[in-house]
């Protein structure tokens, strides 16, 4: 049986894969796991906006209250504010509807523990296992039953978070933002607004239906568009629930993760705030950022694919800063998640603080070639496609070929019917080449198909 548990809680298709029976039982479990010892715990509860967050937010409610515990409802917000707002209002965990960037017919869970930190693996295969089992809980009646409560200040005492993390005004940058038609969308425009920019906003109209349609950072197209015919200085696409963050330069042109990261290090670094000089990053993160990191004198640690795992080395060592080139990007001495529109302001902070364009500090972190081809493996043989001999023959083959000029990197998504082939090098040809040579194994022997 697949875990239920990916690297960012629970995800499918809303209705499908998660349905209400089942996140009713996440409500449950995940309540009795995490306030096991708090007679009646207190719990946030947010989402995204997408159309069946209502239906499991209400699913989950209900689970949560079945066990004796009071549902804070936050209503629509990123991601990341659940982090704060688990702190600020001193609860017992948080739990978040969301599918992040993935469109919206799928939905998510993911929980946070009382001080605002995303669930260890070792949790979560707890909250599972008493799901599996079908452990009966104790079911309080009368005044103990659980209520839900709304928090009507929950969204400004988040915007009033992001503002005081900004160590400059912004009076002077003109900023383009792509809400994604998500969670950022009732938000952004005040926080960026309030701090002196000039601000352009786009996909900031969520109607259940189109969070990240052709919006937000996994499309940012549209938004490289505007910048470069706009006066604007720099530009920030936001996934559905605003844990991530893609920016472009002056010119259209984009900034992934890796660069943002490595310009914020660098300036943390000559500010004497960067712990122990070192950045944290995925085995996903370029090699010329690596490089770049070493010249400065900055110390690079490497974990395995999920911002989570990121985190986990980041509190295990002290580090301050880490994250991956997706967009996912924690400032440990702020929050404890990915915060997209934390990180972009972090990003003009570093602009104000250089007096640089966005071009101009996005040159200075070097970027090789990168090749990544998404293949759609059906989850019942992704596990089984991962272990094929003739795959990673193919693989081994190509290493040899491609030797320190290059990489490759073959992972299974954690949230999506996906294997991941990515292969980096020089030559941009050479590598799309090499990685269609490994794609062929998956399309012949387990009916793969290239996502376009």
């Amino acid at each position: 049986m697949a875990r239920l548990f990916g690297t960012d809680g629970v995800r499918g298709i809303a209705n499908k894969d998660l349905s209400i029976e089942l996140a009713m039982k996440i409500g449950t479990a995940g309540a009795y796991v995490l306030t096991s010892e708090v007679h009646k715990p207190r719990i946030l509860l947010g989402r995204d906006t997408r159309l069946s967050g209502d239906m499991l937010s209400a699913a989950l409610a209900a689970g949560i209250c079945s066990v004796g515990g009071d549902v804070i409802d936050v209503g629509v917000i990123p991601t990341p504010a659940m982090a704060y707002l688990a702190r600020l209002y001193e609860a017992d965990a948080a739990v978040m509807v969301s599918a992040s960037h993935n469109t919206m017919e799928y939905n998510g869970i993911k929980w946070f523990n009382g001080k605002g930190f995303k669930l260890s693996d070792e949790l979560e295969d707890r909250i599972e296992q008493l799901i599996n089992d079908g452990f009966e809980f104790d079911r309080p009646e009368g005044a103990d039953v659980g209520h839900v409560i709304i928090a009507k200040k929950a969204a400004e005492e988040y915007k009033d978070f992001l503002k005081s993390t900004a160590a400059h005004r912004f009076d002077g940058i003109t900023v383009v933002l792509d809400c994604a038609n998500g969670a950022s969308a009732a938000i952004a425009y005040d926080v960026f607004t309030d701090l002196g920019a000039k601000v352009y906003s786009r996909a900031d109209e969520p109607d259940g239906i189109n969070i990240n349609f052709k919006c937000g950072s996994t499309h940012p197209e549209r938004l490289q568009e505007l910048v470069a015919e706009s006066d604007a200085d720099v530009g920030f696409a936001f996934d559905g629930d605003a844990d991530r963050v893609i920016a472009t330069d002056e010119r259209g042109n984009i900034v992934d993760g890796d660069r943002i990261m490595g310009m914020c290090a660098k300036l943390m670094k000559e500010q004497g705030r960067l712990r122990d000089n070192t950045l944290v990053v995925t085995v996903m993160s370029n090699i010329g950022l690596k490089k770049r990191m070493k010249e400065l004198g900055i110390n690079v640690v490497e974990t395995k694919v999920g911002d989570r795992y990121v985190l986990e080395k980041m509190i295990q060592e002290g580090y301050s800063i880490g994250g991956e080139q997706s967009g996912h990007i924690i400032f440990l001495d702020k929050n404890t998640t990915g915060d997209g529109m934390l990180s972009a302001i972090q990003t003009l902070d570093v602009m104000k603080s250089t007096g640089k364009k966005m071009a101009a500090l996005a040159a200075d972190i070097p970027i090789y070639p990168q090749v990544l081809v998404n293949v759609n493996v059906d989850n019942a043989v992704k596990h089984q496609a991962m272990e094929d001999h003739d795959l990673w023959a193919r693989i081994h083959e190509v290493e040899q070929k491609m030797g320190d000029s290059g990489r490759v990197l073959v992972r299974a998504s954690g949230t999506e019917p996906l294997i991941r082939v990515m292969l980096e090098g020089q030559d941009t040809e050479e590598i799309g080449n090499y990685a269609i040579y490994i794609v062929k194994v998956l399309e012949q022997k387990f009916n793969g198909k290239i996502k376009n």
